[in-house]
């Protein structure tokens, strides 16, 4: 059974910073890409980062670029989210998901939603003063 948990969502002061997790089971992590998408309230849900398999490929939105930092620990089944100099607009629940047809890659469409059947619960980012 693949599953999706993640972690790590807190209250957080902006300027400051947050690690999320995405603990996978049911599935080899080596093999498949991982997303990273949020959801802030009334808006769509939208693609924050994206991490192959090799980590040769990772894809960050514009807006986190240079704030964020994905990685994965294959050893453990994990990904991570590392958010730095979060801002209030960082404000939303993230999910991680990923999709076993899609495979290794994240390519150029990694951000729409759809294309993912496996997500987790979500983790609540909060930034506020």
């Amino acid at each position: 059974q693949v599953q999706l948990v993640e972690s790590g969502g807190d209250l957080v002061q902006p300027g400051g910073s947050l690690r999320l997790s995405c603990v996978v089971s049911g599935f080899t992590l080596e093999y498949y890409a991982i997303v990273w998408f949020r959801q802030a309230p009334g808006k769509e849900r939208e693609g924050v980062s994206c991490i192959s398999t090799s980590t040769r490929q990772i894809y960050y939105r514009d807006s986190v670029k240079g704030r964020f930092t994905v990685s994965k620990d294959n050893p453990n089944n994990t990904v991570y989210l590392q958010m730095s100099n979060v801002k209030p607009e960082d404000t939303a629940v993230y999910y991680c998901a990923t999709d076993l047809l899609r495979g290794s890659t994240c390519g150029s469409t990694w951000f729409v939603r759809k294309l993912y059947r496996y997500w987790g619960q979500g983790t609540q980012v909060t930034v506020a003063s």
